[in-house]
Parts: structure tokens; sequence; C-alpha cells
């Protein structure tokens, strides 16, 4: 199988049922993209694939053969990713942070469509589920990100 991981190609054998978010770590090595509930409902296994957010948990390997799979190691690497890693340093918006990597995948996805999001446009674009409730602190990052806030 041969997969396009932020822009590098990884070539391999594994089992076509596997899910994707194992491939992604366990064979590639890319760990940013984590384990959350294994039924796509909490997004902290969020990557873009072809530039769509999507829940790589319950996708299988295979799906990710002949697709852009960006993770959030790869969207460090771009000024949108930049900016809002910042924003979410300088706003203290992860606690725990285990789901910040989802969270910054849809965050960069709704700034890349909306370079000044209102409240209610962040709230619909973040599906996200953040045990340590930490959802204001994420919208005041994305406002930051955005230039909204000083």
């Amino acid at each position: 199988m041969t997969y396009n991981v932020n822009g590098r190609t990884y070539q391999f054998d594994a089992d076509p049922g596997m899910p994707l978010l194992w491939v992604i770590r366990d064979i590639i090595g890319l760990t940013g993209t984590k384990y959350g509930c294994g039924v796509e409902i909490c997004g902290a296994c969020t990557v873009w694939i072809d530039g769509s957010p999507e829940k790589s948990c319950d996708m299988r390997a295979a799906e990710g053969v002949g697709v852009r799979i960006t993770t959030v190691e790869g969207l460090a690497a771009t000024p949108v990713g930049i900016r809002l890693q910042q924003a979410f340093i300088d706003c203290q918006a992860p606690q725990c942070g285990y789901c910040q990597s989802g969270m910054l995948m849809a965050a960069a996805r709704l700034v890349n469509r909306n370079a000044r999001p209102t409240d209610a446009q962040i709230d619909s674009a973040l599906g996200n589920i953040c045990a340590c409730g930490t959802y204001p602190r994420v919208k005041r990052a994305i406002k930051k990100a955005t230039g909204q806030l000083a």
C-alpha cells in the first residue's frame, strides 16, 4: 500500500481493514493524531483527507490509499497551523492536551475557509469533545489567531 502523508510517500504492507489511525500512529510513526473513542464521535483522531476533516479511527487503511492525508504534524508546517498553535499556547487553550490535535485540525479547516469566523461559526466547526471543558479558551485562541483579539 502507498500513502501520501504530509507530502511524503510511504509504502508498506498493511492489513487493508486496519484503522487508518493505527497506520498513521503505529506504522508511519506520527503520534500527534490521538485515539479517543473509536466510533467517530470525539474528534481526537481528526486528519484531513484531500483537505477535508475526517475521523481516522473508523476509516480503514485501504481508504488512505490514493488520497492526500494531512496530520497535525503536517498542519504545524503551514502558516495557519503555526498561527493557531501559537494562539493555543498564548491563550492556554489545552488543559490535558489530548483533544488538542483534533481541535487544531478542525480550527485550521475553519480558518482556511473563513479568515474571521464568528462565535457561532467556531461553535459549529468544532464538533470535537474536550473532557476538560476548554471550549472558551479554544474559541479565544481561534479569535486570536485570526486577528480578532489582541
